[in-house]
């Protein structure tokens, strides 16, 4: 086949072969399918010789061969009793690789996405990925089973009915043969249009299912806003693309097929023609014709399918190079030491510098602070400052391009993720919540859940009311990212996380945001307990919050340019009393 990726081959075949044992059995099967290719135009060939009679120039002879007539139809019912055994067990066997090979993809895949860098999720939306682990991983695995299914069986029963042939009358299969060139070269021909075919539409398939997604996600603002008519132009302009896309790819595969039948009706007929001229020399018989001809029409199939494998061959393989892309991403650096036991939580930045990938404008410049153990640091600023990018520098979902981060005098790049991250808890404005039950979610990332510190972090968390109401208590499931929760009391069960969590760094980016002001009173009663003894980074609009900050540090442009107290800064006259004048005034 043309333009196939050899390493993408390997890795494919390398995959495979692990399951080397039930390769080697289908293969045997496969051996026993292409045999019985053969006994059936034999059988049929000793059957019009030796059961009819044969006739010479000189007049009918018959010569029949003296058998039981129930050898017929137990010769005939064993060949395919013995044919279906070989097919049910090939199609098992492949069924069994192919499903042990999906799922060994998906895991690649999932686990990568597991350990990528935060960077990775901007550049790839959520409806390519979902279609890269469902979709193409799929189409990989559909490739693989018709490829070795055809290439095999299909290969060995052109070999064995090709060597059947020649045994039989070598000069008219001869003429047999001008299939074999005249395929390959239609096969050449169509493979480079599959290829870009194939791409695009699983470029235009992860679009598609980005439009599902968002659908899904955002049905409240489509309803509210009136997008219904937007979505369903934009989820049909893709969805139309795709099957032009499909449709193409059909014509491309289909274009074999006529000209398949027409190249093996010019073989048959020069066959036949060749075979009535031998007959008249008396070199051959009704029963060798009837033989030949059955074997060479038998030929036909496998021949067929072997030229259409061009078809999953090209879409597996660019799925394939989509997925081991994806397989291959550059995973975060988790090597480095770990921490003994808890953090103090001192936290200390040093000329740091970041910019986004692909961005000119830098998010962060030098940045020089310290934050004592224990410290509350409120962040402030307008909108797109770098409060957030600052924040998320501390647990390591992005590198600074220059400079370094210090926890307890030790570099962050020297500290391993795990250990890291395992000092850290964070409650965002986004609350990110699972489809399991309320003590699962606040319990998550621990394997050994304690009951106890589950029930302190509801009663922290001021969400007793909240559970007493649940049907099955905190063992009720919350729905999709807590779906069946009101605003605030997802808001809470995120902060109970935290709470569970009892890490010494703690994040709170617009923790309360979703508060109303009773429910607001009530968590930030815990939180204002919860950070006693923790170094806090708090990013917050509420007054309440900044004034029980320790400093309150602001940022413009991504640059700090105030440090101090409330009353410090409110006395200056500068940054912050502007953004208190303009945005905390009350």
């Amino acid at each position: 086949m043309a333009q196939i990726n050899k390493s993408i081959l390997r890795r494919l075949w390398t995959s495979v072969i692990q399951y080397r044992a039930y390769l080697a059995l289908t293969v045997l099967t496969m051996c026993g399918t292409a045999l019985t290719e053969v006994a059936l135009p034999w059988g049929l060939g000793m059957l019009l010789d030796n059961g009819f009679g044969r006739s010479t120039p000189n007049g009918p002879v018959t010569q029949t061969v003296d058998f039981p007539l129930w050898y017929v139809p137990a010769i005939l019912i064993g060949i395919f009793v013995i044919r279906g055994v070989c097919t049910f067990t090939t199609s098992y066997l492949m069924s069994r690789i192919s499903v042990n090979l999906l799922n060994e993809l998906r895991a690649k895949v999932f686990d990568k996405l597991l350990h990528v860098p935060v960077g990775f999720y901007h550049a790839e939306s959520s409806g390519r990925i979902i279609n890269t682990i469902m979709f193409e991983a799929q189409q990989i695995v559909e490739m693989v089973k018709v490829s070795i299914t055809t290439l095999f069986r299909d290969s060995l029963t052109v070999a064995v009915l090709m060597g059947y042939l020649i045994w039989l009358n070598w000069k008219l299969t001869l003429v047999t043969l001008i299939l074999i060139p005249g395929m390959t070269i239609l096969v050449r021909g169509v493979s480079k249009r599959l290829r870009k075919l194939n791409h695009q539409s699983l470029e235009v398939s992860g679009e598609l299912t980005q439009v599902i997604e968002e659908t899904t996600r955002a049905h409240q603002v489509i309803r509210i806003f009136g997008g219904q008519k937007y979505e369903q132009q934009r989820f049909e302009a893709k969805n139309k693309k795709l099957g032009s896309y499909s449709m193409k790819s059909t014509v491309a595969v289909s274009f074999t097929t006529p000209l398949t039948q027409i190249l093996a009706s010019v073989a048959v007929a020069i066959v036949i023609m060749l075979a009535l001229a031998q007959a008249r020399k008396d070199a051959t018989t009704v029963g060798d014709f009837v033989t030949f001809i059955t074997a060479m029409m038998m030929l036909l199939t496998p021949l067929k399918r072997l030229a259409d494998l061009n078809g999953p061959l090209q879409r597996g393989m660019a799925a394939a190079e989509s997925v081991y892309s994806m397989v291959d991403a550059i995973p975060e650096v988790e090597s480095g030491q770990e921490i003994a036991g808890r953090a103090t939580g001192q936290l200390e930045f040093k000329n740091v510098n970041f910019t986004y990938s692909g961005q000119e404008q830098p998010a962060l410049t030098d940045i020089n602070l310290q934050v004592q153990a224990g410290e509350t640091i409120a962040l402030v600023g307008m909108s797109g400052g770098g409060k957030t990018s600052l924040v998320n520098l501390v647990p390591r979902f992005y590198e600074p391009a220059s400079g370094a981060i210090l926890l307890d005098g030790v570099v962050l790049g020297d500290i391993s993720l795990k250990s890291l991250r395992q000092q850290i808890a964070m409650v965002s404005q986004n609350v990110i919540l699972f489809d399991d039950t309320i003590a699962a979610n606040i319990a998550y990332g621990d394997a050994s859940p304690d009951s106890a510190r589950i029930a302190y972090a509801i009663q922290a968390a001021h969400l007793q009311d909240v559970v007493s109401e649940m049907p099955d208590g905190i063992q009720t499931m919350i729905g999709d990212n807590g779906m069946r929760l009101s605003g605030g009391q997802r808001q809470r069960l995120a902060i109970a996380r935290a709470i569970y969590k009892n890490a010494p760094i703690l994040i709170l980016d617009e923790a309360t945001s979703a508060l109303d002001s009773e429910s607001e009173r009530a968590v930030q009663a815990a939180l204002d307990e919860l950070m006693q003894g923790r170094t806090t980074l708090v990013i917050a609009h509420r007054l309440s919050t900044i004034e029980r900050a320790s400093r309150i540090v602001v940022l413009v442009e991504g640059k700090i340019v105030e440090v101090g107290t409330h009353a410090e800064l409110l006395a200056k006259e500068a940054a912050y009393a502007n953004l208190y004048r303009l945005q905390f005034a009350v």
